[in-house]
């Protein structure tokens, strides 16, 4: 199939040889933008790792400083009084087991899920729905705590968890076209600083092997990498 005029003209613009400083990627990345939705822009970093060792895991969650531009659907599993917690910080669902039922159930009408500790026997169970979607409490992603309110607030913020897939890759999104310039650069940059600063030490070599930005119908931009 035949791409049309404005695809070819996207890939026209960017070279494919070439590493742009990050500024230069985002400039480019907003003036090859035709669509006419709000595309989402994405990340792709690709880590000098290996994904199968236990030492190599690169793994965490930040505040992106001027969110995804998504809005974010937020469950909660909790008891008691965190449950009136979680409610009035926001959250879009609320629950104990019964929650974790209506889950099982086929329930998946939200973007993140948080846990108290005590609720983690009852949320284990999920393990196979809400893992593969990424959803899944976890206390390096600051996801199971106590704090449930700060937790909503920062999640509904745009907090962000980041994680190596098994072939090596970083895929995070870091806003909207629609952003300025400077918001998907300081975005951008605060999710490579991160992914950085989570190095193993276990790492050997380059770590950042390629880094390359792009929106839901644009080309890929390469970044300049080599940290």
């Amino acid at each position: 199939m035949k791409a049309g005029k404005n695809i070819r003209a996207a890939r026209a613009a960017v070279d494919h040889n070439r590493q742009y400083e990050l500024p230069d990627a985002v400039a480019l990345l907003k003036k090859v933008r035709f669509a006419k939705f709000d595309e989402s822009v994405d990340m792709d970093i690709r880590l000098g790792v290996d994904p199968r060792a236990a030492d190599q895991q690169v793994r965490g969650s930040l505040t992106l400083p001027h969110g995804t531009g998504k809005t974010v659907r937020v469950a909660v599993f909790a008891q008691g009084e965190k449950l009136a917690e979680a409610e009035a910080a926001g959250a879009d669902v609320c629950g104990g087991a019964d929650l974790v039922q209506r889950v099982q159930e086929g329930f998946l009408e939200f973007d993140a899920a948080v846990a108290t500790p005590d609720m983690m026997r009852d949320v284990g169970k999920l393990g196979k729905i809400l893992g593969p979607r990424g959803m899944m409490p976890n206390p390096k992603a600051g996801t199971v705590t106590m704090n449930i309110a700060q937790t909503v607030k920062e999640l509904k913020a745009g907090k962000i968890e980041y994680r190596v897939d098994r072939f090596g890759i970083v895929h995070n999104t870091v806003g909207k076209s629609s952003f300025s310039e400077q918001q998907l650069h300081e975005n951008a940059k605060a999710l490579l600083d991160a992914i950085v600063r989570a190095r193993p030490a276990a790492a050997k070599g380059q770590y950042l092997r390629s880094v390359t930005l792009s929106s839901t119908m644009s080309p890929g931009i390469r970044i300049k990498a080599g940290v």
